[in-house]
């Protein structure tokens, strides 16, 4: 249109409104489904944002993805749940810090990253055996196999639990990565620029002081691995999900 050739979005693709268009550094925008559910895959902890009585809050939980629908849980009593339960519009975000990027003048600063806003209307889950499917598939989701080694849901704890969902109306990425983009008389400064890479790597694990001595680390958590990569071991689970 007047002569600017608009950027094609891909046919598995979220279609971007108003709301959702990456508008500044819009290069850095994706669209696909596979960009936008790869960044949730990576993921454990989200921010929903929300409005009531015309206050905002945004509220961290833990998520989990199944196709294009989103799941998070919390305390029945909670008044983020109560309210998210009647149906209001939400905004999901996920992001990853991979890096500092060191520039040659602090305007040139920035940061890789990876990231996501997702939109929809927040549901709650009623029927009650649907509920435990989906808090099943949240362990396993995050620990494949470790439902089989747990005691089921108690029902008082089913009782206290709601589980909300939203299906994916718009989604956008934004992604940063590679090295400072300087302007061109900064590149011969004497001052280090680059990039520090930043990832959240899993520890070694803990036992519980009270675990019986003859229960070794099971198999199913053996991807858990000290120095593995955290965003790493959660995509391979999100595939094996």
């Amino acid at each position: 249109l007047l002569g600017m050739r608009r950027r094609r979005m891909p046919m598995n693709a979220y279609t971007p409104s108003d709301r959702s268009k990456v508008k500044r550094l819009h290069e850095r925008g994706h669209y696909d489904r596979e960009t936008v559910h790869g960044i949730l895959d990576a993921g454990l902890i989200a921010h929903i944002g929300y409005v009531i009585d015309g206050q905002p809050f945004v509220t961290p939980t833990a998520y989990w993805r199944d196709g294009d629908r989103l799941y998070w849980h919390g305390s029945a009593a909670s008044r983020m749940l109560r309210t998210q339960a009647k149906g209001i519009p939400v905004c999901l975000t996920v992001t990853h810090l991979d890096g500092l990027v060191l520039a040659r003048s602090g305007f040139h600063h920035s940061i890789n990253y990876r990231s996501v806003m997702a939109f929809g209307t927040a549901e709650i889950v009623e029927d009650a055996a649907e509920k435990n499917h989906h808090l099943n598939r949240f362990v396993d989701r995050a620990l494949p196999g470790r439902n089989a080694t747990l005691r089921p849901i108690d029902p008082q704890e089913a009782k206290g639990t709601s589980v909300l969902f939203m299906d994916i109306e718009e989604a956008s990425a934004k992604v940063r990565v590679g090295p400072p983009k300087d302007d061109e008389p900064d590149y011969a400064l004497d001052c280090w620029a680059g990039v520090i890479p930043i990832a959240q790597v899993i520890g070694a694990a803990v036992p519980d002081p009270k675990l019986k001595a003859v229960i070794a680390y099971p198999e199913h958590l053996k991807r858990f691995a000290d120095g593995a990569r955290f965003d790493a071991v959660m995509t391979q689970n999100a595939k094996d999900y």
